[in-house]
């Protein structure tokens, strides 16, 4: 089944850090740029950075397995293995998470791993993986 892209524009403060977080940290290619915007390629769907001035907040947190899992908050569903290999990029670059990366609902329906962070400009960022991938919905 082939998956519907989509496209999201974040606001970002400084498009030289988003450029060695998103390009560098995340290895994300490149795309059209400008003096205030730069697209990249999010595994095939379209994140465009914006340069808007000001600290970012998130809106609040929501309980689950346990955590205070920031809201608003983006990212990808990615195989077990490239979410282990990601984790360990993000580790040894330094990353701060905010919730390091685990396994949740171990033994239930939707069995994944996660972890979230936030980018330079504070925008929180969700990664996972299932188990089993046909239990993205799973009851």
């Amino acid at each position: 089944m082939t998956r519907p892209g989509f496209h999201l524009a974040i606001p970002v403060d400084d498009l030289a850090r988003a450029r060695e977080f998103y390009g560098g940290v995340l290895g994300l290619p490149e795309g059209r740029s400008d003096t205030a915007w730069v697209d990249w390629n999010f595994h095939g769907h379209q994140v465009v950075t914006h340069v808007v001035p000001g600290a970012r907040t998130e809106s609040g947190r929501n309980p689950v397995d346990g955590h205070d899992v920031p809201v608003p908050h983006f990212g990808l569903i990615l195989s077990v293995e490239d979410f282990h290999e990601l984790a360990d990029k993000l580790r040894a670059a330094g990353t701060e998470f905010v919730i390091e990366p685990y396994q949740r609902f171990a033994g239930e329906p939707g069995e994944q791993w996660t972890m979230f962070l936030h980018d330079p400009a504070g925008n929180a960022l969700e990664f996972k993986a299932f188990r089993d991938e046909s239990q993205l919905f799973a009851k």
